[in-house]
C-alpha cells in the first residue's frame, strides 16, 4: 500500500511540474513588464526581481531576457537608457514605454483581474 501511495504522489508531482513548466513559459513577459513598471532595471536586476517576486517559482536565463527585451524593443513596448556600470562597461537600463505601460494595464484588466472575482477566487482556493 505504501509503494502505491508513493507512486501516486510521484505521478501527481510529475503532472504538476509539467503543468507548471508550461504555465511559467507564458508568464515571463508579464513578470518582466511588472519589473519594469516598478522601475527601470538592467538585466541582472530584472532577473532578480522575477525570481524574488515570484517566490522563486520562476527562474529565467539572461539570454531569454535579452531575447525577450530585444523583441519588445523592436515592438516599441520597451526601451533603454545606457548608464555607467559598477566599474565596468555601460549597462542598458530597460523601461516600459507608454505603449508598454498601456498594454500591461490592458492585459491585466482583461486577464488578471478575472482571478479576483469572488466566484473564481472561491473555486481556486476552496478546499
Amino acid at each position: 500500500m505504501l509503494r502505491t501511495t508513493n507512486k501516486q504522489e510521484q505521478y501527481k508531482n510529475e503532472l504538476l511540474e509539467a503543468w507548471e513548466e508550461t504555465y511559467k513559459k507564458g508568464q515571463l513577459t508579464l513578470w518582466i513588464f511588472l519589473a519594469l513598471k516598478e522601475s527601470e532595471k538592467f538585466v541582472d536586476d530584472i532577473k532578480q526581481y522575477v525570481e524574488s517576486a515570484s517566490g522563486n517559482t520562476l527562474t529565467c536565463e539572461e539570454q531569454s531576457l535579452y531575447r525577450t527585451l530585444r523583441k519588445y524593443k523592436e515592438l516599441e513596448m520597451v526601451d533603454y537608457n545606457t548608464k555607467p556600470g559598477d566599474g565596468g562597461p555601460e549597462r542598458k537600463y530597460y523601461y516600459l514605454t507608454k505603449l508598454g505601460e498601456e498594454l500591461l494595464q490592458r492585459f491585466c484588466e482583461r486577464n488578471i483581474k478575472l482571478f479576483f472575482q469572488p466566484q473564481i477566487k472561491n473555486l481556486m482556493f476552496k478546499n
